[in-house]
């Protein structure tokens, strides 16, 4: 094999890891507690006017599309990796976006783990 050969070979060797590496789409992390509320249909100073939201399923859509899916726990906590960008937020029984959700929209960064609570209203007044 001539020098140039192998030279030639070194660097399409070199570039194959690195072009796989730019195929994966950037991702980040959202993690937060869900809460429902209110609870009771009058509110007391010294008593929660509401509660963790345990096993509800999020669904984090694009245009469309279910591009995540998260439940959370007993203590009404979650966590999700989604691509990067916009998403409506919603549950399977609600249309998108859930507007007793709140909020309905997150943005996911890069790289990033960002914190965001939910609320759902219960509709109890």
């Amino acid at each position: 094999m001539s020098v140039r050969s192998t030279v030639l070979a070194a660097t399409v060797l070199a570039l194959v890891p690195a072009a796989g590496a730019q195929a994966t789409a950037p991702r980040g992390t959202l993690t937060g507690l869900v809460t429902r509320g209110p609870i009771t249909p009058v509110c007391v100073v010294e008593q929660p006017c509401d509660e963790p939201a345990a096993n509800v399923t999020l669904l984090f859509t694009r245009n469309g599309s279910v591009l995540g899916r998260t439940v959370t726990d007993a203590n009404g906590h979650y966590r999700v990796r989604l691509p990067v960008g916009a998403f409506l937020v919603g549950r399977p029984s609600a249309r998108a976006p859930d507007r007793r959700l709140d909020p309905n929209r997150v943005r996911v960064y890069a790289a990033r783990s960002t914190r965001i609570d939910f609320s759902i209203d219960t509709g109890i007044r």
